[in-house]
């Protein structure tokens, strides 16, 4: 029988870097944070930024104290499905840039969105363009770089990836390439469809994702409950507890054998003394 303890997850936040990278870690763990994710730009802009090594370095080695991962989140525009040329041509460019940084700040993974075709009746175009953007980039990291991290969608739009089950053709076209990870972010499976706040259901959940996506593809875990009912295709996040959720399905989400020892990062609202309760909670519910 196997007794060695099992790692338990490492309960983080998502922080503003407020044109301050090197403070993260340290701001991250006075909210008791274990791990953490950040920006490194306008989310909801095409303009990249070109970073300060300087700062890089502080930042690496602060979160490095700490033993703290680092998760780096791409733009929110990115749609590599997207028929718009430009739109599909930034995209591809805000992916490859978004890598590149999280390099050299030291990020475990790059979370990015998997997208939308946009108009019925263009799915298969969309995977192609899925396949033709995003495999050179998984060709292209190197051995001590970070994973790209796909988060499937809340369902809105023309989805290419929203429930789990969806995860078997976009992992597909992609050959199940080894560095490509998943993302799992409670709020948008739930306004997918999946009924994770019934007992048993987030179990069940994760479960199902192992089975489709392969043992050790779950990298790491959006911790966010729900202001919209299941089946919403809202993406509106709520505080732990306070939502359609409720706090006991993450108790089952950190009890989960394939959550051991990944970071587990809020994107939940209220600013920084809301995130410091949420965290506490997850911490007990741990």
């Amino acid at each position: 029988m196997n007794t060695t303890p099992r790692q338990p997850a490492l309960i983080g936040t998502h922080l503003a870097t407020a044109g301050k990278l090197a403070t993260v870690p340290e701001r991250a763990a006075d909210l008791g944070a274990e791990s953490v994710q950040v920006f490194l730009g306008n989310p909801r802009g095409w303009a990249t930024t070109p970073g300060d090594p300087a700062s890089d370095a502080a930042f690496r080695a602060c979160a490095a104290a700490r033993s703290m991962p680092v998760l780096v989140h791409a733009p929110y525009l990115v749609n590599v499905g997207s028929p718009t040329p430009l739109t599909y041509e930034r995209s591809k460019a805000s992916v490859a840039h978004a890598m590149r940084r999280g390099h050299e700040v030291g990020a475990s993974g790059v979370v990015v969105h998997t997208g939308s075709c946009v108009a019925q009746g263009s799915r298969d175009a969309a995977m192609k363009q899925v396949r033709e953007a995003l495999l050179p980039v998984l060709d292209g990291i190197d051995d001590d770089g970070p994973a790209l991290l796909l988060e499937p969608t809340a369902g809105q739009g023309q989805s290419l990836c929203a429930t789990i089950d969806d995860l078997a053709s976009y992992l597909d076209v992609l050959d199940h390439h080894p560095r490509a990870r998943i993302c799992f972010d409670t709020c948008h499976a739930f306004a997918a469809g999946h009924d994770v706040a019934e007992p048993g259901g987030m179990t069940a959940a994760l479960d199902a994702l192992v089975s489709v996506a392969g043992p050790g593809r779950l990298a790491a875990i959006h911790a966010n409950d729900s202001k919209d009912v299941r089946g919403s295709f809202r993406d509106r996040h709520e505080r732990i507890g306070a939502g359609h959720i409720g706090s006991a399905a993450f108790a089952e989400l950190l009890r989960h054998p394939a959550v051991a020892g990944l970071p587990v990062v809020l994107e939940t609202p209220g600013g920084p003394p809301a995130y410091a309760e949420d965290l506490a909670l997850l911490r007990k519910l741990r």
